[in-house]
């Protein structure tokens, strides 16, 4: 999860790594730190806490060469000799991913005289680095042979003080990109860091090592066999990473969802009609022959399946599963090669889809879809087909446009499998497409709503624990809901399908525990009205998300908030924003930090 720059160039550049931290800090802010070849030897800066603090540390640093890190803590507690870089005898190192061996590599390297300092696994690389030069003196080789003895996910960046001006990078399993342009060359975990330098970038594949220098750059396989990789232009702008005239990142993404959705829905703007092409040219034929659905995810992109299976099955008419990737594949399940395994993910690297997806593949399961955030991410790039959500940038840990993009690029796939198993006719596809268009404007409308959510929020700052409700579609989106307020404001909450609540959590409802219902005027409401009638019987305090026309009165105990409209199937992504909004106005009461809450990080790229 931790995030890395490096650089070679032609002039300073600390503000360059620093910068790209700072871009980086959604990936992990336990500590930061960075190194550079000055002068004869390694000088190092280290900071417990946010990138700020070594910004203020490196102010008189300066150099040519170097390479940078913000850590999620992974092996041993956030502190600063634990904090990257690493350094042994003339070499520093920055890593990202877990290194599984590192027990086995540690124990060789104390036997060989290496005094370890720190508590993580990425001290152990630096150590075999430093071995391997006593034998191998190029840098580049030395790290390659080093590479081959790592067991786990990495993407490392080296530096030499005694082999000054270039900088070695590898990858295996984290991600890790490098930029292009005249004034030198750079690398990092993501596109972000670099965008203030250059728009072209060049993915690393697994098992590539390169060499920076400030006029070149060369790629080759771990076994020393030269490879070339294609220069991107990166779609993204600086701006689109800037916060703006928003207080927090989350606040800008809540907002900037009407743009994410029509974005993402841009494809079907100007159509009368859905084509499988939308998910690639090869989609009407893998479609065709689909007889189910796996959709395998974590976190908030696990909600987006759970919603999607309700729509698959009662539209389309295909038995679907959501399997929480990091579970799947570590049971026995049963493989059938006619199945669409889709991988849900934001950044399109989360360590327990990519292995998820590539289990599936591993048992014949070959009709895979990706939908994701990131077009050049190594889950699209190992998917069959793939639909790119077109939500920009999102920084904010707690993710909010990523989700209602993801759906709405679900209820197209419904459509699609619909269409093609015959099951949509001309009239429900005008609606459905209607409907779609109209999105972005009633998602506006909602956040109209959000001074009445505020007020909402100052109830809940002191409470410990939150019930959240709902029921069909709606039960993920509860759970959504309740993620996003453990995560952001660390108020336990739970969710439920309304109707278990006879089933035990009604023991749990008193005055000091809010329950937060979903209640859409749907097939389910009246059943749902019951269970909101258990809950007031017993002394809880409700918080009710209705439609306009869902007849549910206001009393005492009893607060209802009314969407503007009733949305129909797509009525999840609707209820989802006030949702969103609740937490972030509790987090603010609360003053917890909310783009970076404690223990967390955005990307979620090691086990």
């Amino acid at each position: 999860m931790c995030g890395i720059v490096a650089a070679a160039a032609g002039k300073n550049i600390v503000p360059v790594l620093v910068e790209g931290l700072k871009k980086l800090e959604y990936r992990g802010y336990d500590s930061a730190g960075l190194a550079v070849i000055a002068g004869n030897g390694i000088e190092r800066v280290r900071s417990v806490g946010r990138v700020a603090e070594l910004e203020a540390a490196s102010a008189d640093t300066q150099s040519i060469t170097g390479i940078a890190h913000t850590r999620w803590a992974t092996h041993g507690v956030p502190c600063e000799r634990n904090a990257h870089p690493h350094v042994s005898g003339s070499i520093a190192v920055v890593h990202n991913g877990i290194i599984e061996n590192y027990e086995t590599l540690r124990t060789e390297l104390t036997a060989l005289g290496y005094v370890f300092t720190s508590d993580t696994d990425t001290e152990s690389i630096a150590h075999l680095i430093e071995a391997t030069l006593r034998t191998e003196p190029d840098l580049f080789k030395a790290v390659q042979l080093a590479c081959q003895r790592l067991v786990g996910a990495y993407a490392i960046a080296v530096i030499d003080h005694t082999q000054p001006g270039k900088v070695i990078v590898a990858r295996e399993g984290s991600p890790l990109l490098l930029g292009v342009s005249d004034t030198g060359n750079y690398a990092a975990s993501d596109a972000s860091a670099l965008l203030q330098v250059t728009r072209n970038m060049v993915y690393l594949e697994n098992g590539d090592i390169a060499e920076l220098t400030a006029a070149k750059l060369r790629i080759t396989r771990l076994d020393g066999t030269p490879v070339e990789r294609p220069v991107h232009v990166s779609q993204l702008s600086a701006a689109a990473v800037e916060l703006g005239n928003y207080q927090h990142y989350m606040q800008k993404e809540i907002f900037e969802q009407p743009e994410a959705l029509a974005n993402t829905l841009e494809i079907v703007g100007g159509s009368k009609s859905i084509q499988p092409g939308i998910f690639g040219a090869e989609a009407g034929n893998l479609l065709a022959d689909v007889d189910s659905i796996l959709i395998l995810a974590c976190g908030t992109s696990s909600h987006s399946g759970f919603t999607a299976r309700y729509w698959l099955e009662a539209i389309a008419g295909v038995p679907c599963n959501v399997e929480i990737a990091s579970e799947y594949r570590y049971r026995t399940s049963v493989a059938n090669p006619r199945q669409l395994i889709v991988a849900i993910s934001q950044s399109g690297e989360t360590a327990d889809t990519l292995a998820a997806l590539r289990h599936a593949k591993s048992l014949g399961q070959t009709k895979t879809l990706a939908i994701c955030n990131v077009p050049e991410s190594a889950i699209v790039r190992e998917c069959a087909l793939r639909f790119i959500t077109r939500a920009g940038p999102e920084i904010g840990v707690a993710s909010t446009k990523a989700f209602t993009t993801q759906l709405a690029a679900l209820f197209l796939l419904t459509l699609v499998a619909a269409k093609v198993k015959g099951r949509l006719s001309e009239a429900q596809e005008a609606t459905y497409i209607h409907q779609l268009r109209h999105l972005p404007v009633a998602v506006n409308k909602v956040l109209e709503l959000e001074d009445e959510i505020k007020a909402w929020s100052k109830r809940f700052a002191d409470k410990h624990h939150a019930l959240f409700l709902g029921r069909g579609r709606h039960y993920p989106i509860a759970m959504e809901g309740a993620l996003k307020l453990k995560e952001i404001s660390y108020i336990h909450a739970e969710a439920y399908p309304a109707g278990e609540l006879k089933h035990g959590p009604l023991a749990l409802v008193d005055a000091d525990m809010p329950v937060i219902s979903i209640a859409p005027n749907d097939q389910l409401l009246d059943k749902l009205k019951s269970n909101l009638k258990e809950v007031q019987a017993r002394g809880g305090e409700l918080y009710v998300f209705a439609d306009a026309d869902s007849e549910i009165p206001e009393s005492d105990g009893v607060h209802i908030l009314r969407l503007p409209e009733h949305y129909g199937e797509l009525s999840p992504i609707l209820h989802v924003i006030p949702l969103q909004l609740l937490s972030y106005h509790v987090a603010l009461v609360k003053g917890t930090d909310v783009d970076k809450p404690r223990n967390l990080a955005k990307s979620v790229t090691v086990e």
